[in-house]
């Protein structure tokens, strides 16, 4: 079955989606309302699972050469700088890290010329059952599918489901920044092949970048939504002070605009994922607390496991349900169940992690942990979100 699709959404999930549809012989367009097409962020991380997709989008390869290893796993210290666990040099290290813009442009030039529109806000959607037309700022066109990849806040999500819920602020608050760490007292810096460390009521995460780049967050809890500071680097600069180095060098070292502050949200669960020829995929359908590394990483798996839907489904010749339809039923029962389990561990995690009282009783099971057990269970295979394999989709 080949076709025609709109995806709806320019960041990591709709170019996958874009690139998912290349891989299986269809043709598509992509509407991004932002006047230029870039991913917004700092950096993050790609478990095994994620990077299997990549392979699977055919653009492994790529990702691996634009990401570095990061031992954020197997290095857990405290605020004075005393380690919980601690990665061995030499280590396999499950996770790959990346600059967001790295891994998006590693996608965008795999999606075939010409796809992509921008300055395109969607406006209407309407699906007939036999087509979905979507209108936006200066066009219409009409398809056999429509994917909604705009993210939490998601437009195509918000025509086709008015009356489900805004999403939910999880009372936690992030400051993420990118630091140059390629010279000077940096280059020998503990903690900059990846950790997190742990604070009653917060985290500071590090991963290594490319070109001799360092990505941070610090996740805290926060009262309400919404508040911002004038200077927002100083603000993460005075709460993390008396943290252990290279924490205070590392915010130092970025510069004020690149110090990102958001508000932590996640989306209640949708009762499905799809309508008719629509189909939510990503952060519009799961959006998920960063807790897990694993926003990015799904959004992967869903344009993987829809590109494989797609491609298998044979149909009904003999007029009933189009193929199309029974396609985003089977990638509805497969994504669904996976992502907001995903979604509820991610929840669970960030509470955990985050919570004051909670913090004395977290470090001391992790701290009597055995190394070798804890080894274990951060190896590649060492969960099953991490275990993921996914479909196969046949070359272009």
């Amino acid at each position: 079955m080949t076709g025609r699709a709109i995806v709806v959404g320019g960041g990591i999930g709709g170019l996958a989606a874009a690139l998912a549809l290349h891989r299986i012989g269809w043709q598509a367009v992509l509407l991004e309302r932002a006047a230029e097409l870039g991913e917004i962020g700092a950096g993050m991380s790609q478990a095994p699972n994620a990077m299997r997709a990549l392979a699977e989008l055919g653009v492994g390869e790529q990702a691996r050469a634009a990401g570095v290893p990061t031992y954020s796993a197997g290095n857990l210290r405290l605020p004075d700088g005393r380690y919980l666990q601690r990665a061995r040099p030499g280590d396999p290290t499950p996770l790959t890290a990346f600059h967001r813009a790295d891994l998006h442009r590693v996608l965008l030039e795999a999606v075939p010329a010409g796809w992509v529109r921008t300055g395109a806000e969607v406006t209407g959607i309407h699906d007939d059952h036999d087509a979905v037309t979507v209108t936006w700022s200066g066009g219409e066109a009409g398809a056999d599918l429509l994917i909604g990849a705009d993210g939490i806040r998601s437009t195509v999500r918000r025509l086709l489901c008015p009356d489900v819920p805004p999403p939910r602020f999880l009372g936690r608050t992030a400051w993420l920044g990118i630091a140059d760490v390629g010279t000077g007292a940096f280059a020998v810096a503990d903690g900059l092949s990846g950790s997190v460390t742990m604070g009653p009521g917060g985290y500071f995460l590090i991963h290594p970048i490319s070109r001799g780049r360092a990505y941070w967050a610090y996740v805290t809890t926060a009262g309400q939504a919404g508040v911002r500071y004038p200077k927002e680097k100083s603000e993460a600069a005075r709460r993390l002070a008396s943290w252990h180095e290279p924490i205070p060098a590392l915010i130092a070292a970025t510069p004020e605009q690149a110090v990102i502050h958001i508000d932590i949200c996640d989306l209640d669960p949708l009762p499905t994922y799809v309508h008719g020829r629509v189909a939510l995929l990503g952060d519009a359908a799961h959006a998920m607390s960063p807790d897990r590394g694993q926003g990015a990483g799904q959004s992967l798996e869903d344009a993987v496991v829809l590109g494989a839907a797609l491609a298998d489904e044979s149909g009904d010749e003999s007029g009933g349900e189009s193929t199309v339809e029974t396609a985003l039923r089977r990638y509805d029962a497969e994504r669904r169940p996976r992502t907001q389990a995903t979604a509820r561990g991610a929840r669970a995690d960030g509470h955990r992690t985050t919570s004051t009282a909670a913090y004395r009783a977290l470090v001391a099971t992790i701290r009597l942990m055995p190394a070798p057990l804890w080894r274990k269970g951060i190896a590649a295979g060492g969960n099953a979100t991490w275990r993921w394999q996914p479909p196969h989709l046949p070359s272009p």
